[in-house]
């Protein structure tokens, strides 16, 4: 009864943490990207449309991309990745901005 038990969550396991990717991971993705995209040479109030627009499309790649590839390591691999040159850029534009407001 225990052994069927342990192994329904052994398998359960990968769903699961593809889905937690998928919500998580996609939302900061998204979240990302939003912020990145003020640092693009446009006026800011385009670029907050721009960003916040772009973002549900982020955000349904990122859903789609966990669950397309072949295990769940690739898609928290392919969502770290995705997410490191839009976390420098979203770090240039919160180290720009905290200047300005001291």
């Amino acid at each position: 009864m225990v052994t069927n038990l342990l192994r329904g969550i052994w398998r359960a396991g990968p769903v699961l943490s593809r889905t937690v990717a998928a919500i998580g991971g996609g939302y900061a993705l998204a979240a990302l990207f939003s912020v990145a995209v003020l640092a693009l040479p446009m006026t800011r109030s385009q670029a907050v449309i721009t960003g916040m627009l772009a973002s549900f499309a982020i955000y349904t790649g990122a859903v789609i991309w966990v669950f397309a590839v072949r295990s769940a390591w690739r898609a928290w691999g392919g969502l770290l990745v995705a997410a490191l040159p839009l976390l420098l850029a979203a770090w240039s534009v919160w180290s720009s901005s905290a200047g300005a407001s001291q």
